[in-house]
C-alpha cells in the first residue's frame, strides 16, 4: 500500500513523503489517526494545495514541544510507594502515576507520552524515563522513588488490632 504522510512519523519519513507500508499499518493506524492518506491522484493533488497548510501545522506543534521543554526540565519527582526491607516495592510505578505527579507539579503531561525504557518501576532509588513531546523532541528526568515501610503487621506490638490480624494469618494457615 502506497501512502503520502501528512505529518511526520517516527521510522517512516516526513511530511509530504510517499511511502509504501505493509496493508494493515496503513488501513489500521496511518489512515484512521489521520497520519496519511492514500496516494491517488487526487489526494496527491489535494496534499499539495493543503502542503503549505499541513507544514506550519506542524511547524507550530514543534514550538509547543519545545516550550514545554523548559517546564519537564527544571521538574523534580519525587513518588513514594510501599517498599519492603531491600528496596523493592509491593506493587510498581507506571505510567499513569508519572502523569499524576507531573499534574500534581504543575505541568500536564499525557500517559501516551511517557516512556518507561525499562518497563514499570519495581525499586526504590532514581530511575530515568523519558517524556515523548514530539518526534523530534524527548526529554529525559529522573524520577526518585521513596519507599515507605509497608504492611510489616508487626512492627507496633502494642497495637491490638496488628495482633488481631496476626492471629488470623496464624488461624487461616493452620486450617
Amino acid at each position: 500500500m502506497e501512502v503520502i504522510l501528512l505529518e511526520k512519523v517516527d521510522n517512516l519519513g516526513n511530511i509530504g513523503d510517499m511511502v509504501k507500508v505493509h496493508a494493515g499499518y496503513g488501513r489500521n493506524f496511518l489512515l484512521p489517526k489521520g497520519k496519511a492518506t492514500l496516494a491517488t491522484p487526487e489526494n496527491i493533488a489535494a496534499f499539495e494545495a493543503r502542503r503549505a497548510e499541513l507544514e506550519g501545522r506542524e511547524a507550530g506543534e514543534l514550538a509547543a514541544a519545545t516550550e514545554r521543554v523548559a517546564q519537564l526540565d527544571s521538574l523534580n519527582l519525587t513518588l513514594t510507594a510501599n517498599a519492603g526491607a531491600g528496596g523493592k516495592l509491593f506493587g510498581s510505578i507506571g505510567t499513569i502515576d508519572i502523569v499524576e505527579a507531573c499534574s500534581e507539579a504543575g505541568v500536564p503531561v499525557e500517559r501516551s507520552e511517557v516512556r518507561l525504557p525499562d518497563g514499570p518501576v519495581r525499586t526504590t532509588g532514581e530511575h530515568e524515563i523519558e517524556i515523548h513531546l514530539h518526534t523530534d523532541v524527548n526529554v529525559k528526568i529522573t524520577i526518585t522513588v521513596v519507599g515507605k515501610e509497608g504492611a510489616d503487621y508487626l512492627d507496633d506490638p502494642d497495637d491490638e488490632e496488628s495482633i488481631e490480624n496476626v492471629e488470623n494469618v496464624e488461624n487461616a494457615q493452620s486450617e
